[in-house]
This record gives structure tokens, C-alpha cells and sequence, in this order.
């Protein structure tokens, strides 16, 4: 397919000559920077609350302070990226500006790799530790051994591998979304990214009955903890993900990409590989390396 349909949805972003903005655009005031952190806060301090079953203002509101964290994340999410669209339509991401969001989405990933090294590294310290504190005579709940003793758990074999099949093809589908997008071929991009947005839900669902199911708890378990909030705030990640495809599909369905301009949809596919190649050093690691030797739970059930 050639490039002649595609005119016909050219953005004012295309439109607009990069010389008339020869500078960065400083962005009007906005409520979304401080309305997202007080969110998070909310959304951390349910989380807390809800985990622990912490009392607070008299009763056990965790859910419910969580619940608000939750819905005014994805207000601002909604509102930050209203505004952020409404810039690039009118011609607002010159050259420069491009070049610096770039940049921007380059650390913030660059970032969240530290956020998950964090966790990684408390499963390791936690694991790797095990067998030392049981030789120096240190505090210790794992009995020296790792997975803890009397802890089953889940085959990773069974539902973690078929989520690691289902998040690597969606990865897939939005490579070939995107190769299929820069050919002018707006018909399978749509397509393939209905696909991999499809695959991202599938995942949660996955991931969702994995919880629901799972032979251990998260409190008063070293390894449920650990495991928990790994997989845990992959899984976020992984809906964070899928909302920003499905934000994609949106404007692809509005005509608001080009396949000279689709920086939304490029940093939205970077953050989509990036989750994927978490859950690849997840399984590995905290699945497969985490539970070997262990006893199973389909073993005993």
C-alpha cells in the first residue's frame, strides 16, 4: 500500500514547518505532576494498609484509600495524556522538542530498570542469603533453605511458561504493528496492535488466577513477599502497558499517526519490550532458578 491514503490523515505536527519552532516548547502550567504524586501516595499507603490490615481513621479503610490511589491514577494518566496529544496536534513537537522527549522516555525506562534491580536484588539477597544465616547466626525464616521450608510452589512449567509464550507474542505483534505501520498499511497495524493489546489481557488474566491460586501467601513468608511484590509490580507495569497501547489504537483510529510522526506509539512499543524482557528475567530467575528443588504444589495436589 502506498503513502497517498495516509496524506489524507497528515497531523498539523506534520504540517508545520520546523523552522517556524526553532526552540523547545515550554509547556503551559500543569495540575498533573502534583495530582499524580498525592495519587501515588494514596495508592501506597492502601496498598500498606490493605496488605498489612492496618486500622486507620478508626476502621479498615485500606481498600478503600487504595481504590481512590487507583482511580486518580488513571484520571491523571487521562488528563497527562489529553494534554500531552493536544501539543502534538498543534505543532508544538518540533524537531528539538522530539529529540528531548526521546531522551526523556530513554531515562525514565532507564529507571524503571533500577525500580525492578531492587527487587531482584531483595529475592537474591533473601535466597542467596538463606543458607549463610543458618552458618553466622543470623536472624533467618527460610530455615536455611530457599524456597523456605514447608513452602510449595507453583510449577513454572504449567501457567508461568504459557504467560511467558503469550507476553512474548504480543511483544511480536507490536513489531510487526509497527513495521506494518511505516509500509503505509494502517489497516494491519490496527490490526496487529489489537492483537498484542488482546495477548497484554490475556496475561493479566493469567497472572490474576496465578494469585488467586497460589500455595502461598504474601504476608509472613520472606519468599511470598519477595515473589509477590516482583511479580506483583510487573504486573502493574503490565497493565500500565496495555493502557498505553490501547491509547495507541485509539489515535491510530483517529488518524493522529503518520509514519513519519508516531513518537507516541514508538515510546509506547519501547515500554511494551521492556515489560517483556522483565518477565523473561522474572520467569528465569524467580520462577524457574527460585523453585528448584522445591515442592511443586500440582506434585501434591
Amino acid at each position: 500500500m502506498t503513502d497517498a491514503p495516509i496524506a489524507a490523515h497528515a497531523t498539523i505536527e506534520d504540517a508545520a514547518p520546523i523552522a517556524e519552532r526553532p526552540g523547545f516548547h515550554l509547556v503551559d502550567p500543569s495540575p498533573w505532576p502534583i495530582v499524580g504524586s498525592i495519587c501515588a501516595l494514596l495508592t501506597a499507603v492502601g496498598l500498606i494498609l490493605t496488605m498489612k490490615d492496618l486500622t486507620f481513621l478508626g476502621g479498615k479503610t485500606g481498600p478503600l484509600v487504595l481504590a481512590v490511589g487507583i482511580a486518580g491514577i488513571l484520571f491523571t494518566m487521562a488528563g497527562w495524556w489529553r494534554d500531552v496529544i493536544f501539543e502534538a496536534q498543534t505543532g508544538h513537537h518540533n524537531a528539538l522538542v522530539r529529540h528531548g522527549l526521546t531522551i526523556g522516555m530513554i531515562l525514565f525506562i532507564a529507571s524503571e530498570v533500577m525500580f525492578f534491580v531492587a527487587w531482584f536484588w531483595a529475592f537474591f539477597a533473601s535466597s542467596l542469603g538463606a543458607s549463610d544465616a543458618q552458618v553466622y547466626g543470623r536472624l533467618d525464616f527460610t530455615g536455611g533453605l530457599w524456597p523456605p521450608k514447608g513452602t510449595e510452589v507453583i510449577d513454572p512449567l504449567r501457567l508461568p511458561l504459557m504467560n511467558t509464550f503469550v507476553l512474548v507474542a504480543s511483544s511480536f505483534a507490536v513489531n510487526v504493528a509497527h513495521d506494518e505501520f511505516r509500509e503505509g498499511n494502517r489497516e494491519g497495524f490496527k490490526g496487529f496492535l489489537m492483537v498484542a493489546i488482546a495477548l497484554g489481557v490475556l496475561f493479566v488474566g493469567g497472572q490474576a488466577y496465578e494469585y488467586i491460586h497460589a500455595p502461598f501467601a504474601f504476608r509472613n513468608s520472606i519468599y511470598g513477599a519477595t515473589f509477590f511484590m516482583a511479580t506483583g509490580f510487573h504486573g502493574a507495569h503490565v497493565i500500565i502497558g496495555v493502557i498505553f497501547l490501547t491509547v495507541c489504537l485509539m489515535r491510530a483510529f483517529a488518524g493522529q499517526f503518520t509514519p513519519r510522526h508516531h513518537l507516541g506509539f514508538q515510546f509506547a512499543a519501547w515500554y511494551w519490550h521492556f515489560v517483556d524482557v522483565v518477565w523473561l528475567f522474572l520467569f528465569s530467575c524467580i520462577y524457574l532458578w527460585g523453585s528448584w528443588g522445591a515442592t511443586i504444589e500440582a506434585a501434591t495436589g
